[in-house]
C-alpha cells in the first residue's frame, strides 16, 4: 500500500506533549486502528499463553517501549515507523533529524532482490578442486530438487535461482563449500533456505564424493542488500549556536574518523543499529541476524569500517549513504505471531520485504545522522542526560510530573545519580504536602502541631 496515497502526513506537531491516549487517536486518523489492537498496544502486547507457545520454559515477558518515529519521507513517501527499544532519545532523534531533512533535503533508497544464501559444507573428498567443479556441472539438477521443497514459493516467483561450489583450505583440511542462491520473496527466509539446503545435501554427497556436514544459511546476506541516500542543505543545522556549513563540515570530518579507526567505526556503526534494530525488533524480525550481517558487510574489505559515508557536496549540502544487509520478512516467524508486531506492520504500511528493507536502512541513516549532529555541536550527552536523568528519576520512586521535575533539577545541577533523585523526589513532595495543607486551612506541620501552646 502507497502511504502517500492512503495515508497523510507523518507530521504530527506536538506529538510528544500528548498523553498515551491522546497519541493513539493521533495515530488512529493516520491510520485506522480498532478498539482491540489499541487494547493490545496499551496494555496487553504478548500474552502469557502466546508467549509460551513461542519459546521455551517461559516464565513470563519481558516488554520495551514501543514508540514512533515522525516526519519520515522516503521516496516522497510518508511513513509513521514504529521502533522498540529501551534507550531514550533514540525515536526522538530520528523523528527530529528526519523533520530537518523533510524541510532541506530528501531520502532516496533502493533494495537488491531478497536472496538468501545457503551453504552446504562437504568434507572427506578425495579432489576436492574436481568435486567443486563437478557439483557445478550438476547445478540444474541440484536446484530442481531444491524448489521441489517449497512449491509455494516458486508459484510467487521465488525459490533457488543460483548455485556455485568452492574448494577452500582449512585447519581441518580442505573442504567444499556450496553456496546455494534462494530468492525468499516476502520472507526473511532462513526456514525455506535451511529446509533447502538439507534436501539437497545427499544429492551433493552423491556428485562430490564427500560427507556432508553443515547445511545452514549465512547471516551475511550480501546479495540481499538495501541502500539509503540522503541530502541536507547546511542550513538545516544553523541555530543560534552553530553555523550549518560548520556542521556539516563537522560530520565529514567525524566519518572520516570513523574509516581511518576500527574502535570509532564500531562506536559509529552503534548509531547505526539504534535505528535499524529498533525497526526489526518492532516488526517481529531477526535483529541479532540482521546485527551479524551488518557487522560482518562491515568488515567484507578486510577491516572493521563504518556502514555509512558522509561528505560534502559541490554545493555544500551534506550527503550520506548506507548500505547494509537486510534479511527482513512480512511473513513468517514473530512478524505474524506477535500482536504487538502484526500492529507495528500495519503502522508502517509497507507492501514488501523490499519495501520494509528500505525504511529500515533510511532510519538506520537518519539515525546515525542525528548522533553525528549532537556529536559536532552540543555534545551526545546534552539531550540524552535529560532523559537519562528521568529515568533514574522513575528508578528513585519519581513519577509523573515528579519525575520530569526531579530530572530537571539534576540536570542543571550536573548530579544524576539515585541517591539526589531519591532526596529530591523526597523535598519535592513534602513541598507540595505542605502547600496543599495551606490551601485547605489544614495543619502546618511546625506552625499548628496538636500540642501547640499560644
Amino acid at each position: 500500500m502507497s502511504v502517500d496515497a492512503k495515508r497523510g502526513s507523518s507530521r504530527f506537531p506536538g506529538f510528544y506533549k500528548l498523553d498515551i491516549t491522546e497519541r493513539l487517536e493521533t495515530l488512529d486518523r493516520y491510520v485506522p486502528l480498532s478498539a482491540e489492537e489499541k487494547y493490545i498496544l496499551r496494555h496487553e502486547g504478548l500474552t502469557i499463553e502466546r508467549a509460551d507457545q513461542m519459546v521455551e520454559n517461559v516464565i513470563g515477558q519481558f516488554t520495551l517501549p514501543l514508540g514512533v518515529a515522525l516526519n519520515l519521507r522516503i521516496n516522497k513517501r510518508d511513513y509513521v515507523v514504529p521502533m522498540a527499544v529501551e534507550e531514550a532519545s533514540v525515536v526522538a532523534a530520528a523523528s527530529h533529524v528526519a523533520k530537518l531533512v523533510r524541510e532541506h533535503g530528501e531520502i532516496r533508497t533502493e533494495s537488491t532482490e531478497p536472496v538468501m544464501c545457503g551453504q552446504i559444507q562437504l568434507l572427506d573428498c578425495e579432489d576436492a578442486k574436481a568435486a567443486a567443479e563437478a557439483i557445478e556441472n550438476q547445478a540444474d539438477r541440484i536446484l530442481a530438487l531444491a524448489n521441489e521443497q517449497d512449491r509455494v514459493l516458486v508459484e510467487h516467483d521465488g525459490g533457488a535461482r543460483e548455485l556455485s561450489a568452492r574448494a577452500i583450505d582449512t585447519d581441518a583440511g580442505p573442504m567444499v563449500i556450496v553456496s546455494l542462491y534462494v530468492d525468499v520473496r516476502d520472507a526473511m527466509g532462513a526456514n525455506a533456505v535451511n529446509t533447502m539446503a538439507e534436501a539437497v545435501a545427499p544429492l551433493i554427497e552423491e556428485i562430490g564424493g564427500g560427507r556432508v556436514s553443515l547445511r545452514i544459511l549465512t547471516n551475511l546476506a550480501d546479495r540481499r542488500l538495501a541502500r539509503a541516500r540522503l541530502s541536507v542543505l547546511p542550513q538545516a543545522f544553523s541555530g543560534d549556536e552553530w553555523d550549518g556549513t560548520q556542521v556539516v563540515r563537522g560530520i565529514a570530518e567525524a566519518w572520516a574518523f570513523a574509516a581511518a579507526d576500527p574502535h570509532r567505526a564500531a562506536t559509529h556503526n552503534k548509531g547505526v543499529m539504534n535505528g535499524i534494530d529498533a525497526v526489526v525488533l518492532a516488526t517481529g524480525n531477526d535483529w541479532r541476524a540482521v546485527e551479524a550481517g551488518c557487522h560482518a558487510y562491515a568488515a567484507r574489505n578486510g577491516r572493521y569500517e563504518p556502514l555509512s559515508r558522509w561528505w560534502c557536496d559541490e554545493k555544500g549540502s551534506l550527503c550520506g549513504e548506507l548500505e547494509a544487509p537486510m534479511a527482513v520478512g512480512l511473513i513468517g516467524g514473530a512478524t505474524r505471531v506477535h500482536p504487538t508486531a502484526r500492529i507495528a506492520l500495519k503502522i508502517l504500511g509497507v507492501s514488501s520485504a523490499r519495501e520494509l528493507a528500505e525504511v529500515t536502512v533510511a532510519v538506520g541513516l537518519v539515525q546515525n545522522l542525528a548522533a553525528l549532529r549532537s556529536l559536532v555541536t552540543e555534545g551526545i550527552q546534552k539531550g540524552h542526560m535529560v532523559l537519562h536523568a528521568r529515568n533514574v528519576a522513575i528508578s528513585a520512586g519519581a513519577v509523573g510530573d515528579l519525575a520530569i521535575r526531579v530530572a530537571k533539577q539534576m540536570v542543571r545541577e550536573g548530579r544524576i545519580r539515585f541517591d539526589r533523585a531519591a532526596e529530591l523526589a523526597k523535598h519535592m513532595v513534602h513541598e507540595v504536602q505542605e502547600k496543599t495543607q495551606d490551601l485547605r486551612g489544614g495543619l502546618h506541620p511546625k506552625r499548628d502541631r496538636p500540642d501547640r501552646k499560644d
